[in-house]
Order: C-alpha cells, then sequence, then structure tokens
C-alpha cells in the first residue's frame, strides 16, 4: 500500500465487491436469476455478472435501476470512517 493510490484503488475494489454481493444476496432471495434481474433492471445479463462480481464501479443511475427492480431503497451518506480503515 505504499504506492501512491494504492490505498485508494483497494478501497474503490472493496466497494465494488461489497455492493456486487449485496446486489447477488438481493436477486438470490428473489428467487432470480443474473437474466431475470438483467431484464428488470434493463441491463445486459454480462453487466449483471461483471457487476455481482465486483468487477465494475457502477454510477447512481445503474444503482438505482438495480435497487428499483429489487424493489428496495438505495441508501448513499456519508459517515465517519471505520477505525480499523
Amino acid at each position: 500500500m505504499a504506492e501512491p493510490g494504492a490505498a485508494e484503488a483497494y478501497d474503490a475494489t472493496r466497494l465494488a465487491f461489497e455492493l456486487g454481493r449485496a446486489v447477488r444476496d438481493l436477486r438470490e432471495r428473489r428467487g432470480w436469476s443474473q437474466s431475470q434481474l438483467a431484464q428488470a433492471s434493463g441491463m445486459t445479463q454480462s453487466a449483471v455478472a461483471r457487476f455481482e462480481a465486483g468487477g465494475t464501479v457502477p454510477t447512481l443511475p445503474v444503482l438505482e435501476r438495480l435497487a428499483a427492480a429489487l424493489d428496495v431503497g438505495l441508501n448513499v451518506s456519508f459517515g465517519p470512517r471505520d477505525a480499523a480503515a
């Protein structure tokens, strides 16, 4: 993490992974396939797969479409950093 920008890159990757995992969990609880979520959110199945794997950092409009398709609220907020960070 001594390289310039390494910590920021790690944080972005971690966030993408956590968001993807959350969407995958919600999708699986509904009993939906990636294709079903893709259709409901106006995305492609491959885009959903990349997102769930943490391979992309989504825009707010994408998160809003996924939340609407999954019938959940989207909360974006700022708060204090975790003490371990």
